[in-house]
């Protein structure tokens, strides 16, 4: 069975331990979308791997990992990732294929991504600056420079030219310092005998593993409120984490998918702005994030905190065909006198069930809350069954709610601190 692992809500949902999870019954783990702004954390006994580009499920000896045509890819950021996974004795050769179809995020994609986020002021979309924006606008402009421009000097040096003269025309404009189109030159032809033994056509490698029924684990970053069509625009992402992404990054049909695992916390965060109606500004919601870590794996930003909003994980359900749910850091709550979570809205005192696309709405949206009694301790609960009773109403409430089951609860950061029903 293939599966996709998508966050249900506005990323860092804790997909990475989900998919080092569920990558040991697969045979090809993938990720079709985004960039070097995604952060995976995953424990593994006492170490703890953080992953931005290379699919989590690398940390399993066994098995093959590709990255999408549908990701951006910055060597620099690749080689730093790959290092750091080989200081610990984990050796990605011969286990990692790149598309290359993939686009390549260039130096001027990262110093753009910055200068525009600085130019927002108060209204900043909260990037990462890592380039991921601009890369893809580069690519729907059809100006972007793809991993297998690499293999062919006389092309790639036409490309970084072309491209180079037309940012040193913005640079001008914004006094920003211009661009060498020589050095990005020589730097990546560099990278290009370093990516060499990666480079595949996975479009026909994915297709053919399909084909020989292999088991496929479909990685997704980000979240689906974050999704560039669906989320919340435009404080959102630049690609689609949703399920359309799937078969846009990695070129296999729709009947490849059996089934979608939504994972999301036991309550909500989000990272940079944008209207966020459960959101807890007191003392409350410096506690969870306290309590749950909850500083961003690839900025280490503070994250925003907030209880549990089921209309918005309902919305991503839909979008996406959820069948399932993982849900994460129930341990967070442990304690609590008393736990809300969201389950509509009141609107210019009505109340409704789903959210606005005009983000100024949304901004006006006021949670309505369904009050749960709080549980003592669900740390070291090995099955549902262990759980304390009130954390199992919490959840049985969720699964009423959302139609659909809670296959999954984590209870910790490590993989043992599991519980799957």
């Amino acid at each position: 069975m293939n599966k996709l692992v998508i966050g249900a809500q506005w990323g860092d949902e804790g997909k990475g331990k989900i998919v080092d999870i569920l990558a040991k019954e697969s045979d090809i783990i993938v990720r079709y979308q985004g960039g070097s702004n995604a952060g995976h954390t995953v424990c593994v006994g006492d170490k703890t791997f953080i992953l931005h580009l290379i699919p989590s499920g690398i940390l399993h000896k066994d098995k093959i990992c590709v990255i999408g045509n549908g990701v951006v890819i910055d060597p620099k950021s690749f080689f730093k990732e790959k290092a750091t996974l080989e200081k610990v004795g984990v050796d990605i050769q011969d286990r990692l294929l790149i598309s290359e179809k993939a686009h390549l995020v260039m130096p001027y994609h990262k110093e753009l991504d910055a200068m525009q986020e600085g130019k927002l002021g108060d209204n900043k979309i909260g990037t990462t600056k890592r380039g991921i924006g601009p890369c893809y606008v580069d690519k729907y402009a059809r100006n972007g420079i793809r991993i297998c421009d690499l293999t062919d000097e006389k092309t790639l040096k036409e490309k970084i030219t072309k491209n180079v003269e037309e940012v040193n025309k913005l640079c001008d404009i914004y006094s920003m310092n211009r661009f060498d189109a020589e050095a990005i030159f020589d730097e990546y032809k560099e990278y290009a005998e370093l990516l060499k033994p990666y480079i595949r056509n996975t479009v026909y490698y994915l297709n053919g593993v399909f084909k020989n029924r292999k088991k496929i684990l479909f990685e997704g970053a980000q979240g689906s409120l974050l999704d560039i069509d669906f989320g919340t625009y435009p404080f959102v992402t630049s690609s689609n984490p949703t399920v359309g992404g799937v078969f846009a990054g990695t070129g296999l049909p729709h009947k490849a998918l059996d089934s979608v695992i939504g994972v999301m916390k036991a309550y909500t965060t989000r990272v940079g702005n944008g209207p966020f109606p459960s959101e807890l500004l007191d003392d409350m919601g410096e506690s969870i994030r306290k309590k749950g870590s909850e500083f961003g794996a690839t900025t280490g930003r503070p994250r925003r905190c907030g209880w549990l909003d089921l209309v918005v994980v309902k919305y991503a359900a839909m979008i996406s065909g959820i069948d399932s749910i993982a849900m994460t850091k129930i341990d967070v709550l442990d304690g609590l006198d008393r736990i809300n979570v969201c389950v509509g809205y009141e609107y210019e005192g009505r109340k409704i069930g789903f959210i606005p696309s005009q983000l100024d709405e949304f901004a006006k949206c006021k949670p309505v809350y369904k009050t749960f009694e709080g549980w003592e301790n669900t740390k070291h609960s090995e099955s549902f069954e262990d759980l304390p009773e009130n954390a199992k109403k919490y959840v049985e409430f969720i699964e009423k709610f959302l139609s659909i089951p809670v296959s999954l609860i984590s209870t910790g950061a490590k993989r043992s601190e599991t519980i799957i029903r």
